[in-house]
């Protein structure tokens, strides 16, 4: 399996912007917390390296995200079941150049990457607006409040989140309180990481 450290420098190849390393960043971190939550302790790794590289394409090519990844993937020597899963969370979801991605998330790791995907972005950018700008301080009932605002993270797609959550057999807010809790348990490090990156 490719290693964490492969990983990184392969995401890197194809993305600069400190926004999308962070977000591949706070995917992994989140991803990593569910799996030792969800009793996959021995596949946190795994799971860390796909939360890492879902993104890998979407930086260059934002209109072929999804479909553009499995062969940046393969050129970097990442196996298939990586590239499944990582193109699995753009399930059922249309693209710039009109395809829809007919990928399905199977495993409950890849569910897991499309319920919480979304969700990510929209819990940073409330954490933004806190005087704090963190989430270790954000409670549930502030964060659905977020949520409900339509006008608030309007590019945070809800439908999504929700689908994610139905996929999972999850209540809404039992997705919402664990994605926050998890982003809450790794924000230092990820911080620490983005300082390093400089």
């Amino acid at each position: 399996m490719i290693t964490r450290e492969e990983a990184y420098t392969l995401l890197k190849k194809y993305n600069k912007d400190p926004f999308h390393i962070q977000h591949a960043l706070t995917v992994e971190a989140v991803m990593k917390w569910y799996a030792n939550e969800l009793g996959y302790v021995d596949e946190a790794e795994h799971w860390g390296i796909v939360g890492l590289l879902h993104d890998i394409d979407f930086e260059l090519y934002p209109e072929e995200h999804c479909l553009k990844a499995p062969e940046l993937l393969k050129d970097g020597g990442v196996s298939d079941d990586i590239i499944h899963s990582v193109c699995s969370h753009g399930y059922g979801i249309t693209v710039g150049c009109g395809v829809t991605i007919d990928v399905e998330p199977i495993h409950e790791m890849e569910k897991v990457l499309f319920a919480a995907d979304e969700l990510t972005g929209l819990i940073w950018a409330a954490a933004l607006m806190r005087p704090s700008k963190s989430t270790k301080d954000m409670e549930l009932k502030s964060l659905k409040k977020k949520y409900k605002s339509k006008g608030f993270a309007a590019g945070c797609s809800r439908e999504v989140i929700e689908r994610g959550a139905s996929q999972l057999g999850w209540e809404l807010d039992k997705l919402l309180e664990m994605t926050l809790q998890a982003m809450a348990a790794s924000e230092d490090k990820i911080n620490a990481e983005m300082v390093a990156e400089g």
